[in-house]
């Protein structure tokens, strides 16, 4: 009797829906932002820290709309200051250049 041969087991993405655009995308592309336990709000590069989070894709002009709409405040309900968008876009703007030269695992 022949041995069947053990096939490769597909993994499952995980996704996540852009809070600016409204698209599910793989969670590797996007950024955590987070309101901790006391209120405050700050990119959580990790995925792992405590609190209410909400995803935000690599894109530069979306992030500019997003400080013109405030969008991260209704979402998060929280206090958003313009130093913490010029981070989150600093951010933003290094990890697509990193992603750019050397693929989405970098």
């Amino acid at each position: 009797m022949a041995k069947a041969k053990k096939q490769k087991k597909v993994r499952k993405i995980p996704m996540r829906k852009d809070l600016l655009s409204n698209e599910m995308k793989p969670k590797k592309e996007m950024v955590r932002i987070v309101r901790d336990p006391e209120g405050t709000i700050s990119i959580d590069p990790t995925g792992k820290k405590s609190g209410r989070g909400a995803y935000v894709a690599l894109d530069p002009a979306a992030i500019a709309a997003a400080q013109k709409n405030r969008v991260v405040e209704k979402a998060l309900a929280g206090n958003v200051t313009d130093t913490f968008y010029d981070e989150l876009y600093a951010y933003v703007d290094h990890r697509k250049a990193r992603v750019e030269l050397f693929g989405p695992d970098a």
